[in-house]
């Protein structure tokens, strides 16, 4: 007795491993396939609401996994992609698409009809396309379909490993189901602790489908098991949200709230609600249709829950706001890279989208000193010790960035990536030593201001004026690195990055033509070096920035 409950528990614990693992690749493969292209898809429904839900939808069936979903859209939050408020609408979507999971499995049948025999197939086909090394795309979706076809093994090996009920069993579990709202509740924290420990909710529905198609539970301890993965399956964004900066964590703490929210009220009516999921779906209750029930239940709760709150999404964000504030200073904070914070995610693509958004503040902070450094050469500051701190702040905080951001680049690289990332890598870690080049530059610059002033060294104003344009002109080459730098970009952009360096080049040669000239009239020595020192370090400010233009180009 003991020996064969122990098999059947083995059975179980190995057909939950193929299910999950079968998910678990599934959603690596059309990550890696789709990239940094899901990124864009999520940031798609910034438009309104209704487009967040579509998008959440979407995602989740495209990854199988709302855990996958909510995960992303955490470490999205996390890196400033996207807003708490827009992160809402796209975790209702998720809780909507995941119910597709449910609905495989309740048309497959479990037990009906051999799944292997569409499974194997379709194993060797993703096996074949996986070997095809020259397109990683096809290495992706071949992985994808190895994962879909270990899933239906895994249906398949659930259904057989789950034995028929005997009489004495069926008597147990009955006198369990008649302990009306106590079995209820049970059945909702079963749900949730069963749920956390296997971090899946689709595994957990397979598992109810499995045994009320068998008979050995009913649909009302079913339906409540059901409830209680709803709430486990959070578990996953509370454990992301861990670290993370207080909007992360709202957005975790939106879908903790909205699962318990809608389970506590589907609880308080729960005879009513399943009434209605019984009128919504055609058949009468039975084994044989405690799937289709199951899982239009599941569908039921997660849109009813989306169609009661949709209205007050800005409500819910702000009471979610006030039950976590955020931190003293947060929004001043500029010291720590809000992806460190976070976890490396699964897909290495997704990963180099959180560092090209750093690298994009990068780029917003070389050019902001050069700016800064026009400035203090148009009108001198009042204070120059207080100018030259702020310079120093934030070529300290420029330092922090690339070593950051070279120690998370490098960490992505130990996945498991392809050719293509591997690459692109490479070509962000020269964007972002250019970068920081920049920087160090600027610096330099703002101590030639200083340093003039200190000495009295007085610039000519007829030379400030000529060196007015070249400055614009390498401020303007700044702001091309920053608006591009999250991106790849093209040969027609190359060419206007081209021509900047060209114009720079062509501004140096005059101009240190004409200090030349002066020298040679009797002009202060000391003072025509600093001119000269100026525009040498200008003119790297704009190889730097060419070079960048030119690793970006180089992204693929």
């Amino acid at each position: 007795m003991v020996g064969g409950v122990i098999l059947i528990a083995f059975k179980l614990i190995g057909a939950l491993g193929l299910f999950m693992y079968g998910m678990q690749l599934t959603s690596d493969g059309i990550q890696r396939a789709a990239g940094d292209k899901l990124q864009r898809t999520v940031n798609f429904m910034t438009k309104n609401r209704l487009m967040s839900v579509l998008t959440g939808i979407l995602v989740t069936v495209l990854i199988q996994s709302s855990s996958a979903t909510t995960v992303m859209l955490v470490s999205f939050v996390n890196a400033g992609l996207l807003s708490f408020i827009q992160s809402i609408g796209v975790i209702m979507g998720a809780n909507i698409g995941t119910t597709l999971t449910g609905w495989i499995i309740a048309s497959v049948g479990i037990g009906k009809f051999s799944i292997v025999a569409l499974a194997v197939p379709i194993f060797g086909i993703g096996f074949f396309l996986s070997l095809m090394k020259k397109r990683d795309a096809y290495k992706s979706y071949g992985e994808t379909l190895m994962g879909f076809a270990l899933i239906f093994l895994g249906l398949e090996f659930l259904a057989k490993a789950i034995p028929d009920p005997t009489g004495d069993a069926l008597l147990f579990l009955r006198n369990f189901a008649d302990k009306g709202w106590i079995a209820i509740i049970i059945c909702v924290l079963v749900g949730i602790i069963f749920t956390m420990l296997i971090n899946a909710s689709s595994a957990t529905i397979a598992v109810v489908i499995g045994l009320a198609a068998k008979g050995i539970i009913s649909f009302e301890m079913a339906a409540a098991i059901t409830l209680g993965a709803n709430i486990g399956t959070t578990f996953d964004s509370f454990l992301v949200s861990l670290g993370t900066n207080t909007n992360a964590k709202r957005a975790a703490w939106a879908h903790i709230l909205f699962n318990i929210i809608g389970t506590i009220w589907v609880v308080i009516v729960f005879k009513p609600f399943l009434l209605f999921v019984d009128w919504v779906t055609p058949g009468e209750i039975s084994a044989a249709s405690a799937g289709a029930h199951i899982a239009m239940l599941h569908t039921m709760f997660n849109a009813v829950n989306t169609l009661v709150l949709f209205p007050f999404v800005p409500q819910y964000a702000a009471l979610v706001s006030r039950l976590i504030p955020e931190k003293p200073g947060e929004t001043e904070e500029r010291k720590r890279l809000s992806y460190v914070a976070g976890p490396i995610m699964v897909s290495p693509e997704l990963n180099l989208v959180h560092a090209r958004k750093e690298i994009a503040n990068m780029a917003g902070v070389a050019r902001s000193m050069f700016s800064r450094f026009r400035g203090a050469l148009r009108e001198r500051p009042d204070d120059f010790e207080t100018a030259i701190a702020s310079f120093k702040a934030d070529e300290e905080l420029a330092d922090r960035m690339k070593e950051e951001l070279t120690r998370f680049l490098l960490e992505v690289t130990h996945q498991d990536i392809a050719e293509k990332t591997q690459a692109n890598i490479q070509e962000l870690l020269h964007v972002v030593d250019g970068l920081e080049n920049i920087t160090d530059s600027s610096l330099s610059l703002a101590y030639l201001v200083e340093r003039s002033e200190r000495k009295k060294l007085t610039i000519d104003k007829d030379e400030l004026e000529s060196l007015a344009p070249y400055t614009l002109l390498a401020d303007e080459f700044l702001r091309f690195v920053e608006e591009n730098a999250s991106s790849p970009i093209d040969d027609e952009k190359l060419s206007i990055a081209a021509k900047l360096e060209d114009r720079l080049d062509t501004f140096r040669a005059d101009l240190k033509k004409k200090a030349r000239k002066r020298l040679k009239s009797g002009a202060d020595v000391r003072t025509e070096l600093l001119f000269i020192d100026m525009v040498r370090h200008i003119e790297k400010i704009g190889d730097y920035a060419f070079d960048i233009a030119e690793s970006l180009r180089a992204l693929r």
